[in-house]
């Protein structure tokens, strides 16, 4: 059975996170993708290409905590540096992945790398947040840095393109990605014309972003640049065809049927424990970091 289009977004008007992260939230701030809605994924930033000129100073977000999910930070253009007072860290670099994993609770922070700053250059990224089940959620802060080399690549054969599988699998290839729950996190690179099939389980959530290019989607719906598509859950299988030269981020993933509260920086399940969150950060629970 086929699964449908339950409806398409434009990008929407855009703010910064800090001073470098220049984003449109899909998730959880436009109608119908909220928390529970889009389970395991409750946050979407997605951050368009968009130019920024030589700085001498590192654009980005200064130290901030996190506790009870995971930040997934995915590099289309321009580059990263993260610290975290777990010991994690390091350069996120084009085609790279950040995965980190709060848990019961990191200190972070991200700005642009020192030489992309200096250079300036083209910026294009996207940040996720994955809810974690409650019993993970107090669980040890982890950290992985997945370059580009590691990812999986599923070549569709004759020219047409490919599939980089981060997580979860695609056509029994696995990715390299860790994690707590049923997540399928992949990018359809495809050449204008070529076409690709993907099959996911009718309950879980589902959506698709058009990085680069335009797209059809089973043969009917036209998803542009910079769009978010939203899957139904009433079927298995859909298409993709590159209208032009495309590239698509298709993330879809067991909900995790549990209580979301959600304040700032934690997100928990009842409101009790997101106040022991900001209890525990203004106590120094969350390490140190500069």
């Amino acid at each position: 059975m086929t699964k449908k289009v339950e409806l398409i977004y434009p990008p929407g008007e855009v703010h910064f996170v800090g001073d470098g992260f220049r984003v449109h939230n899909f998730i959880p701030s436009r109608y119908g993708l909220d928390m529970q809605r889009m389970s395991p994924f409750i946050m979407l930033d997605y951050g368009s290409k968009h130019y920024f000129s030589p700085s001498a100073e590192a654009r980005g977000v200064g130290v901030h905590p996190h506790r009870g999910f995971e930040t997934v930070t995915i590099a289309y253009k321009g580059r990263v540096a993260h610290h975290d007072s777990s010991g994690g860290g390091g350069i996120i670099g084009e085609g790279d992945v950040q995965w980190m994993t709060a848990a019961s609770g990191v200190l972070h922070k991200e700005y642009h790398e020192e030489s992309f700053s200096a250079e300036g250059g083209d910026f294009q990224m996207v940040q996720l947040w994955v809810n974690l089940p409650a019993k993970d959620k107090m669980s040890t802060p982890k950290y992985q840095a997945i370059s580009n080399q590691q990812i999986t690549k599923v070549d569709l054969g004759e020219n047409v393109g490919l599939v980089e599988v981060i997580a979860g699998e695609y056509q029994g290839h696995k990715g390299p990605a860790s994690t707590f729950t049923p997540v399928n996190m992949l990018n359809a690179k495809l050449k204008a014309g070529a076409k690709a099939s993907f099959s996911f389980p009718a309950t879980y959530n589902t959506c698709l972003l058009v990085i680069e290019g335009s797209i059809t989607i089973n043969g009917t719906e036209e998803a542009e640049l910079d769009h978010l598509a939203l899957m139904e859950n009433d079927g298995k299988e859909f298409s993709l065809e590159a209208k032009e030269d495309s590239i698509v981020l298709i993330l879809s993933g067991e909900p995790i049927h549990e209580p979301i509260a959600a304040h700032g920086p934690f997100v928990m399940n009842t409101r009790q424990e997101i106040m022991q969150a900001f209890h525990d950060f203004n106590s120094g629970k969350f390490g140190f970091l500069d």
